[in-house]
C-alpha cells in the first residue's frame, strides 16, 4: 500500500501558503521540525479552550478528563513503539532534555572515575555535549566510534572501544546531516557483552520507520514529538522498567513524591518519579493526535515514500555539476536526508536565494561541529523530506540551486 503526499496535504494549512515573495512554499526542513496536520492543531487548542486544567492531582471531572487524554497517550507511546510497558514511557521537554535526565541520573550513578563513556564522531550535539559534562564531573574517559568515507559506523575495531570499563554507548540511529541509518546491532552485542547500557537517540528515525522497542533491546531510546507531527516543548524517554526503578529523580517538586517531610522526601513510582512539575498538557495530547495520523498512514509506507523521495533526487542531484553529496549512497541505510556543499558558493548564500524561491532547507552545522570538522567544511546545506513533500518539491529545489549557480557564475565572471 502506498500513501497519496497530495492527499495529505491537505491536512496541513501550512503547505498550501504563500510565502511574503509571493513563491509557495515547499519546505524541506523536516530534520529539524514537521509540519502539524490540522487534527494536532485542533487538539491542542480544544485543550486549552474545553479541558485546561491540571492533571494528577483535582478530584473534579475537568482535571480527571485532562489525566485521562494525557496517561492515554503515553499508553498509545508504549503500544506504536511497542515498549516494554507504559509505565517505561517517560515525557520529557524533548530529545535533548531525555539525554540530559540519563546522564544526570543513572550516568552520575553509575559512571565512576576512570570509566569510559561511548559514543560516535557524527552525534549531533545533544548527544554529545551532556556526555562531556559527565565525563568531566566524573573523570571518565569519552570514546569515539568512528565512520566510514561512507559515512556508516565502523565497526572494525569495536572490541577495542567498547571495554570492561565502559559503562553507557550513547549513538544516534539515523545521521541528522547525511541521513544514514545504522545497524545497531553488533554495538548493542558488544555493549551487552561488557555489561554496558546502551541509549539509542531516536530523534531523527522514530519519525521515519518503524521502530519497535522490545525488538531493539536498548537500555534507553529518546526521541521528539516536534519532528513526527506533535508539538514542540514535548519528548519521550524510553527505559527498561527496572533500569528506571533503581534511578533516581533528576528534578525534585511537584508530582514525584510520595511524602514530603522537612527534613526529607520519598518519591513516587514510575513514570511520575522522573516527570517532576507540569508538564507540557496540551503537547502531549496534541501527540496523542500526531500519533493517531501517523499509525493511519503508516511508517512502512512514510519509510517507502521517502526513500522513493530520496532516489529521485540523488539521481536529479547527481547531475548538478560542482556538487558534493554527502552520505552513502546504499539506499538501504540512507533515510530521507541529502546533505550537500556547492564549489565555491558558502551554505548560508545557498540558504539565502533558496528562500527566495519559496524553498526552505536548512544550512550550517548541523548542531554537528565535530562531523563537519571531519569532512572539512564549515557546513552543508540539508533538505529533508517527510511524506507530505512530492517530487515537485524536489523539482523546485533543483530549479532554485541552477539559480544560485547562475548568480555566482556570473559574480564570478565580473
Amino acid at each position: 500500500m502506498s500513501l497519496d503526499p497530495y492527499q495529505l496535504r491537505k491536512d496541513f494549512p501550512i503547505l498550501s501558503q504563500t510565502m511574503p515573495n509571493g513563491k509557495p512554499l515547499v519546505y524541506l526542513d523536516n530534520g529539524a521540525t514537521s509540519q502539524k496536520p490540522l487534527s494536532v492543531i485542533q487538539a491542542t487548542n480544544d485543550y486549552y479552550a474545553k479541558e485546561n486544567a491540571n492533571i494528577h492531582r483535582g478530584v473534579y471531572y475537568l482535571s480527571q478528563h485532562a489525566t485521562e487524554l494525557f496517561e492515554r497517550t503515553r499508553i498509545k507511546t508504549s503500544h506504536f513503539f511497542q515498549a516494554q510497558c507504559a509505565k517505561a514511557i517517560i515525557f520529557t521537554r524533548g530529545t535533548t532534555d531525555a539525554i540530559n535526565l540519563v546522564a544526570q541520573t543513572y550516568g552520575r550513578v553509575n559512571v565512576s572515575e576512570g570509566d569510559e563513556i561511548v559514543l560516535s564522531v557524527q552525534e549531533h550535539h545533544s548527544n554529545l555535549v551532556p556526555w562531556q559534562m559527565l565525563a568531566r564531573e566524573k573523570k571518565a574517559f569519552l570514546k569515539f566510534i568512528p565512520i566510514l568515507p561512507d559515512t556508516t559506523y565502523d565497526l572494525s575495531k569495536l572490541s577495542e572501544i567498547i571495554t570492561k570499563r565502559t559503562k553507557i554507548v550513547a549513538i544516534s540511529q539515523m545521521s541528522n546531516v547525511t541521513g544514514t541509518v545504522h545497524d545497531l546491532r553488533k554495538i548493542i552485542d558488544r555493549a551487552r557483552q561488557v555489561g554496558a547500557k546502551v541509549l539509542v537517540d531516536g530523534a531523527q528515525a522514530a519519525c521515519h520507520m518503524p521502530i519497535h522497542l522490545v525488538d531493539l533491546d536498548v537500555d534507553f531510546y529518546a526521541f521528539s514529538a516536534h519532528k513526527m507531527l506533535g508539538p514542540t516543548g514535548v519528548g519521550v524517554l524510553f527505559g527498561k522498567e527496572e533500569i528506571l526503578e533503581a534511578m533516581p529523580p533528576w528534578l525534585g517538586g511537584g508530582d514525584m513524591i510520595e511524602s514530603v517531610e522537612l527534613e526529607s522526601s520519598t518519591y513516587a513510582a514510575l513514570p511520575a518519579k522522573l516527570e517532576a512539575g507540569t508538564p507540557n498538557i496540551a503537547g502531549v495530547i496534541g501527540f496523542s493526535h500526531a500519533l493517531d495520523y501517523l499509525q493511519k498512514v503508516g511508517m512502512q509506507n512514510i519509510k517507502n515514500h521517502e526513500r522513493m523521495l530520496t532516489e529521485y533526487a540523488l539521481e536529479r542531484f547527481q547531475k548538478i555539476g560542482g556538487l558534493t553529496i554527502y552520505g552513502t549512497e546504499d539506499l538501504d541505510k540512507r533515510g530521507g536526508v541529502i546533505s550537500f556543499t556547492l564549489d565555491g558558493i558558502h551554505p548560508h548564500d545557498v540558504g539565502s536565494i533558496l528562500d527566495e524561491e519559496g524553498v526552505a532547507i536548512r544550512v550550517g552545522h548541523h548542531c554537528c561541529q565535530p562531523l563537519m570538522k571531519q569532512f572539512q567544511i564549515p557546513g552543508t546545506c540539508r533538505a529533508s523530506f517527510y511524506f507530505y513533500n512530492t517530487k515537485e518539491d524536489i523539482d523546485v529545489l533543483i530549479k532554485s540551486i541552477e539559480k544560485v549557480k547562475s548568480i555566482f557564475g556570473r559574480v564570478v565572471r565580473k
